[in-house]
């Protein structure tokens, strides 16, 4: 019984040996998430921050008379600016307000059409 013992314990000390990882593996085992994080941050999260101040410039400069769509999918012209919010017109004699920040694209000039 003693002689199964050892052998196992023996095996057991001769694999972690054997498994101790060189220098290059360790550098490999490094790059790999280093790699991963980079990928991510020219894929996803560099694009989305650019997207995200380019709405905030859009925002920024809306003026009355721009027609817009909103993210409910509203499609209107601005009739009064506020500071947080903004009165659009959606049809002749009909005016909502929205948040700024609902605004999702500025329409070219002649999309909205007052009377349809």
């Amino acid at each position: 019984m003693e002689s199964i013992l050892s052998f196992l314990i023996q095996d057991a000390v001769a694999q972690q040996a054997a498994g101790t990882p060189s220098a290059e593996m360790g550098v490999m085992n490094l790059l790999f998430p280093i790699i991963l994080i980079g990928a991510f941050y020219f894929l996803l999260i560099r694009p989305q921050t650019k997207r995200a101040k380019e709405h905030k410039q859009m925002i920024e400069t809306l003026k009355k008379g721009d027609e817009i769509v909103t993210g409910g999918g509203l499609l209107g012209r601005i009739t009064e600016i506020g500071e947080n919010f903004v009165q659009v017109e959606i049809a002749e004699g009909v005016q909502v307000k929205v948040q700024k920040q609902a605004v999702s694209s500025l329409m070219p000039k002649g999309t909205f059409k007052g009377n349809a």
